[in-house]
């Protein structure tokens, strides 16, 4: 059994707006560390405004990695990223400095705490009639679906999370087992990653200001250009990849252009949906081992012994 590389690094997580970014930039200067991102969209070329990527001058101040990796048109998996983590992290402590993961996408986090699981693999015909369904009948209906073959599975999933219940009844159609049994089994690189504790912080800001905070963003990004960065999204030669379409905001938007709803009403779409989200990240969060709630000061003080200048290896 080998030892996990991600021993040392540290995870910096949170809901969406709760200011892990900006925070982010402040506990890599003091930890003498670089940034890897652990953002599922911010990977991809041209969608800049939409994810909050960090900005040029951001980037500047502190290294970032895997950001601005893949065309829009491409596909990126959780093992694609765990393997280039991985690789980051090799980099980054071979010259002496500490490995950051800042990011707030559940399944990243999960497989860097916790491993990757040998699912089999994605039957997409089957993937297209669960989904189609879903489409015709209602997220709710496919939802019970689920609760009648893998109840375990429906209980953890939302309705409205389609693309996880559809993942969950494909497992189950494939293989006759329950997701959750094939997720006991199999850690990728034949071993759970090890972690020191209070090595994985969650920032905590309390539910209204969050959801305030997430409706000022909103906002801030309509007036920042999201809608003319959609429009140039569409206007590429390929159109944008499964994973990528699935990006907050993106479809609500390309809605609007093609006249389905006001200005007004996508923008309180989109706020709608983003705080949705942070509510399905916190639930996610919790049930992650070994993370630690904190308010933003205290990471300073969770991290303090590390701050003398990353790991100090001779």
């Amino acid at each position: 059994m080998t030892g996990s590389p991600f021993e040392s690094t540290l995870i910096l997580t949170g809901p969406t707006a709760a200011g892990k970014s900006a925070l982010a930039l402040d506990l890599a200067e003091r930890l003498n560390a670089e940034i890897i991102s652990a953002d599922s969209m911010t990977v991809y070329r041209g969608m800049d405004v939409g994810t909050a990527k960090p900005s040029a001058a951001d980037r500047a101040r502190v290294p970032h990695h895997l950001i601005d990796v893949l065309d829009p048109w491409e596909s990126a998996s959780v093992a694609w990223w765990l393997d280039r983590a991985a690789a980051a992290v090799a980099d980054i402590e071979a010259r002496k400095k500490t490995a950051l993961v800042v990011g707030g996408t559940p399944f990243y986090l999960k497989a860097l705490l916790c491993g990757l699981f040998a699912s089999p693999p994605a039957d997409h015909e089957l993937r297209r009639r669960f989904e189609a369904e879903a489409e015709s009948r209602g997220p709710a209906a496919l939802h019970a679906r689920l609760a009648a073959v893998d109840p375990a599975s429906a209980r953890r999933l939302h309705p409205n999370d389609v693309r996880r219940v559809v993942r969950a009844l494909e497992v189950w159609h494939l293989t006759g087992r329950p997701l959750g049994e094939w997720q006991q089994q199999g850690w990728w690189d034949g071993a759970t990653p090890r972690f020191r504790r209070g090595s994985c912080l969650v920032v905590d800001v309390p539910r209204p200001e969050l959801y305030g905070r997430i409706d000022r963003r909103v906002e801030a990004m309509f007036a920042s250009g999201w809608v003319d960065e959609v429009r140039r999204l569409r206007a590429l030669p390929q159109p944008l990849s499964r994973e990528a379409s699935r990006a907050l905001g993106y479809r609500e938007i390309g809605e609007f252009l093609d006249g389905r709803r006001s200005l007004a009403e996508t923008i309180a779409e989109v706020q709608l949906r983003t705080r949705q989200f942070a509510k399905r990240q916190l639930t996610w969060f919790r049930a992650l081992p070994g993370v630690e709630f904190v308010d933003a000061k205290l990471t300073f003080d969770r991290w303090a012994d590390r701050m003398s200048g990353g790991l100090n290896r001779s």
